[in-house]
């Protein structure tokens, strides 16, 4: 066998016995960079769009060859700009051979796992969208590509063939510094994330699956529909943003090793640049064109600070040049068609757009292959009722049958070790390999503790790792031990505590059958004027109204009867509660309102309110009529009442002293 065939052996020996689902390169060693790929560039010069301005007036560009071209210098109109590139359409080259002599070859690195991307690049009205999308007559880039990509993976996928194929699509826009998906307009402003391993993605993006291209009609035409698009002075339907179209191709092997690759295709249209003075862009127009010039201007520095080899590459500096990272100086084969207007008057365009071009040549990626190996699922394991409840469950549950039954059940035949249950087989996303010594592990622990056969057959690294194990465990098992009784020692404490707190308490209560009194605290208790007790007391026949206990006097009782609570309450005669409210009552007719302010929860706003109502509805029949007052509720009264009628009786009684 020969070193060329026995290479690829040697691949697929190391593949198999890789553990983990971790991606490596197939194509080139581990120590090894990937092959590099130089971005690919192609010229297309659109036909005049008059006719007769072509006949008249001659265009500012000449092919030389299929690869070159040349430029009148616009300094010195008796020299020529020589540009070459990889490939150059004129003006009557057909949508087919730009497809098949720059895309189509692309299309077979998806089938290896590797990226691929296709750019159109020009000035505004410069033909990059029909170059893309084309026509019903004359189709683009875009649907000539989907349709050869689904029938290569109906062909490679067939049954028989080793590997299973799947597609799916993507489709959004770039629009004044915004990522929307034209699938789902209105999933709003969606971020650019790359993951550990560099890829780009968008998290939220929708993603269509595609099988055939009528499924991709389904859905790109409607989405196509909802891209932003404005008239200008140069194009009546001038794109006002970058479109990407983004195509999965994920394939899975069907034998061992259950390899697994994915490559992806980005078909990008991008927005032309304008001329503000030419385009004639206003308001909202302006806007989006100063957008759009600031993204393409990023693109430039982008692929100069490549070619340069500067450390730092500003792809973070607009969405575009972000997104557009693996297709330039990333892992994608690049193809950029740089669309070009035959017309003098997008001379400067015409310019500007192959210098970019020139440069951009330059530019190059390292494609790679994105495989991996597909995860082992392990089957479910279906356990019994019994098995799923806890060893006490299970046991109370066997001791409640053999007591109905009153006969106990005949031992039951243990379960192999393949289908006992063990928490580790829930780790189906680990590698298989070390999941099945895991699991060979876990039943050789199983079997010690239950028929206590010794761990003869581990190597010793094994065992001495296992019994390592097993003693920390032990070992957490006593530190829980202790911490246990540590808790139940406190709580002990802490009763005992309490005990002793009771026994003093009992000591302090009196002895039975004496006769003592609680001295327990008064409850809120309402303060006479000095002046009237005095008066009442030394009046024989006038009567005093104090605070007195609710009830007659208790008799002592046992100190193991429960004692009920001292209620308090306020007795007035009926007689000093009349003249209190006559008071009350004479001042809210007669006062005015200074004198209203002296009386308690009166302020200057209810002064006014009260006076008010009385000139409106004339004088107050009974003080209850203070509810009727706009802003005075029934409670506020009732506080009202509690706080006067007291001291105005008082002062009442106290005057003709």
């Amino acid at each position: 066998m020969d070193a060329g065939a026995s290479a690829p052996l040697r691949r697929r020996q190391m593949a198999t016995a890789t553990s983990g689902a971790c991606r490596h390169l197939s194509k080139v060693g581990a120590g090894r960079r990937p092959p590099p790929a130089r971005v690919r560039v192609a010229v297309r010069l659109r036909p005049f769009l008059d006719e007769t301005a072509g006949a008249s007036e001659p265009p500012c560009v000449r092919a030389i060859d299929s690869c070159s071209l040349e430029v009148a210098n616009w300094r010195n109109y008796q020299e020529t700009l020589k540009y070459q590139f990889d490939a150059f359409y004129g003006e009557r080259s057909s949508q087919q051979d730009i497809y098949a002599g720059s895309v189509q070859p692309i299309l077979r690195h998806l089938l290896e796992g590797q990226n691929a991307s296709v750019l159109a690049y020009g000035p505004t009205g410069a033909g990059k969208t029909h170059t893309m999308l084309g026509s019903p007559e004359q189709p683009g880039v875009i649907p000539r590509a989907l349709m050869d990509l689904l029938q290569l993976t109906r062909e490679e996928g067939a049954e028989g063939r080793p590997w299973a194929f799947s597609v799916t699509m993507s489709y959004l826009e770039i629009y004044q510094e915004k990522v929307l998906d034209l699938l789902d307009p209105a999933s709003g402003d969606l971020v650019i994330r790359e993951d550990c391993r560099g890829n780009i993605l968008i998290p939220g993006l929708t993603q269509k699956p595609i099988t055939s291209f009528t499924d991709f009609e389904r859905h790109f035409l409607p989405a196509s529909g909802n891209r932003t698009v404005g008239a200008t002075r140069l194009n009546q339907r001038s794109s006002r943003s970058h479109a990407v179209l983004l195509v999965k191709v994920v394939q899975r092997e069907r034998l061992a090793p259950l390899r697994q690759r994915e490559g992806k295709l980005y078909l990008i249209d991008l927005a032309g640049s304008e001329d503000n003075r030419r385009t004639g862009n206003q308001g909202l127009r302006l806007k989006e064109s100063g957008a759009i010039n600031t993204s393409l201007f990023v693109l430039g520095k982008v692929v100069d600070a490549l070619n340069q080899g500067l450390p730092r590459v500003p792809y973070r500096d607009s969405k575009l040049t972000r997104l557009l990272q693996d297709s330039l100086g990333g892992s994608a084969h690049s193809i950029l068609i740089a669309n070009i207007a035959p017309e003098r008057r997008f001379y400067l365009d015409t310019v500007s757009a192959l210098n970019f071009a020139a440069r951009s040549k330059e530019v190059v990626n390292r494609p790679f292959t994105n495989e991996s190996l597909q995860l082992h699922v392990l089957p479910p394991v279906k356990l019994s009722q019994k098995e799923l409840l806890g060893p006490s469950e299970a046991k109370r549950a066997r001791g409640s049958e053999e007591e109905e039954t009153g006969s106990p059940e005949p031992a039951a035949v243990p379960a192999p070790a393949s289908q006992r249950f063990s928490p580790l087989q829930k780790l189906s996303n680990m590698d298989p390999a070390i999941l099945e010594r895991l699991l060979s592990l876990d039943r050789m622990l199983g079997s010690q503790g239950s028929q206590g056969t010794p761990l003869l057959n581990t190597p010793r690294r094994e065992r001495m790792v296992l019994l390592k194990t097993v003693e920390e465990k032990d070992l957490e098992i006593e530190r829980l031990k202790m911490k246990q009784k540590e808790l139940e020692a406190k709580v002990l404490a802490q009763e005992a505590t309490e005990e002793e707190k009771e026994n003093s308490l009992s000591l302090l209560r009196p002895l039975p059958h004496r006769t003592v009194t609680v001295a327990k605290p008064l409850k809120k208790a309402v303060v006479m004027p000095l002046q009237l007790i005095q008066e009442q007391a030394a009046s024989p026949h006038a009567e005093i109204h104090i605070l007195k206990k609710k009830g007659r006097k208790r008799k002592l009782k046992s100190l193991d009867a429960s004692e009920p609570e001292d209620c308090w309450e306020l007795e007035i005669s009926p007689e000093l509660l009349a003249h209190g409210r006559q008071k009350i009552l004479e001042l809210l007719n007669e006062g005015s309102a200074r004198d209203l302010r002296s009386l308690q929860r009166i302020g200057q706003k209810k002064a006014q309110l009260i006076v008010g109502w009385r000139e409106l509805h004339g004088p107050f029949r009974q003080v209850e009529d203070l509810e009727r007052v706009e802003g005075i509720s029934a409670k506020q009264m009732e506080s009202f009442l509690k706080a006067n009628i007291l001291g105005l009786a008082a002062g009442q009684r106290s005057g003709p002293s």
